[in-house]
């Protein structure tokens, strides 16, 4: 069993470097072309990754279903966890949870408690998210590379690294133009704040 959750915990890794899986080796020994085209370097990759597995198996051995109804993206030690609890209790939980995880250097918490409706959302949302990845895809002047994007609840959640505000003024009116998107919620870093940290 624990081999299997292990596995998963892995492959979700793969999943959230960006679908840039086959540039991953699951060792850990190297994580290649991923990190050569974004901001981050090849031992911040790593350590993302890390934590992100770490998050996950914390939060998997509390509770499967809190598991399966969150999402955690991890760029430079800060965590932005979205998704959905039964309580605000829960909420409280992920964050502690987050917290003992070594590394962490910051925690968004956007996990909504559940109500009724959000449950016919959950299409909608990944509807939205899949749009916007394509249309960062496409537009020649934004590194996509270095965005993550989560939707929940009509919600945009961006993380990542902008080259420069103009950037990220055209990844925010790309969120804009897709039907359905209420709100636009941005953890992105400028590529100069990390220059000169």
């Amino acid at each position: 069993m624990k081999f299997v959750v292990y596995a998963l915990l892995a492959l979700s890794s793969l999943i959230a470097l960006g679908g840039c899986a086959p540039t991953v080796i699951l060792g850990g020994a190297a994580i290649g072309g991923v990190a050569v085209a974004e901001e981050r370097s090849v031992g911040t990759v790593i350590d993302d990754a890390t934590i992100k597995t770490q998050v996950m198996n914390a939060i998997f051995q509390k509770s499967e279903p809190m598991f399966t109804s969150t999402s955690t993206t991890v760029i430079d030690g800060v965590v932005l966890i979205t998704g959905e609890v039964p309580t605000p209790e829960d909420r409280i939980t992920l964050t502690r949870l987050i917290w003992g995880v070594k590394g962490v250097k910051e925690v968004h918490n956007e996990v909504k408690v559940a109500n009724g409706e959000s449950v016919g959302n959950f299409a909608s949302d990944r509807l939205i998210t899949t749009k916007l990845k394509l249309q960062l895809l496409r537009d020649a002047e934004i590194m996509n590379i270095n965005y993550s994007v989560e939707t929940v609840d009509g919600t945009v959640y961006l993380m990542g690294i902008a080259q420069d505000e103009a950037e990220l003024q055209r990844v925010k009116n790309h969120a804009k133009d897709i039907s359905g998107v209420r709100k636009i919620v941005s953890y992105v870093k400028m590529k100069s704040e990390l220059n000169s940290a």
